[in-house]
């Protein structure tokens, strides 16, 4: 029992560094390569790379706040949200895709806070256009909290699915 709490520990944590690593090494190739508000057209105009500095949430929810609020909404209230659910996912046993989507979505808030925490903003650089569907400006940290939001979400809409499914069996009309 001991060696598959210590696997789930370091399963956990591996996930969590591969999802910070991946945004911190993309943004820094952007911040190296890319001049802030430079495009580069990378699928014609179907993707883009653009850097731009967030020092709000997504897509800028909260750049106009005052400093104070800012640190309260943007770095204490999700540090609490990370740190609770790092509890959650090391003290309560979950499925496999909740643990995932739960490592991604702490992956990926921990790259955003970083950069926050590091230098006041956030390096953005990806923006996706097709037809009418066009997304903000993100990064590979957004990236990580949607998959793990979806995984989330995938998995409770196949489970309650699979719950109504048992539910609606019709009894049997043996004599």
């Amino acid at each position: 029992m001991a060696t598959k709490n210590i696997i789930r520990i370091v399963l956990i944590l591996l996930i969590i560094t591969v999802n910070i690593g991946c945004d911190q090494f993309s943004k820094n190739i952007v911040k190296r390569s890319v001049l802030p508000y430079e495009t580069i057209h990378v699928l014609n105009d179907h993707l883009t790379v653009t850097r731009v500095e967030n020092s709000g949430a997504f897509l800028s929810a909260g750049d106009s706040m005052s400093r104070t609020s800012k640190h309260i909404f943007l770095t204490l209230i999700p540090i609490i949200a990370m740190v609770l659910g790092l509890a959650y996912l090391f003290l309560r046993p979950v499925s496999n895709n909740m643990l995932t989507g739960l490592c991604f979505i702490i992956g990926g808030g921990v790259g955003n806070l970083f950069d926050r925490i590091l230098y006041g903003s956030v390096t953005d650089f990806l923006y996706i256009k097709f037809g009418i569907l066009q997304t903000g400006i993100f990064n590979m940290a957004d990236v990580s909290i949607m998959v793990g939001m979806f995984i989330i979400l995938l998995q409770f809409f196949l489970r309650r699915g699979s719950s109504a499914m048992v539910k609606s069996k019709p009894l049997s009309s043996e004599p």
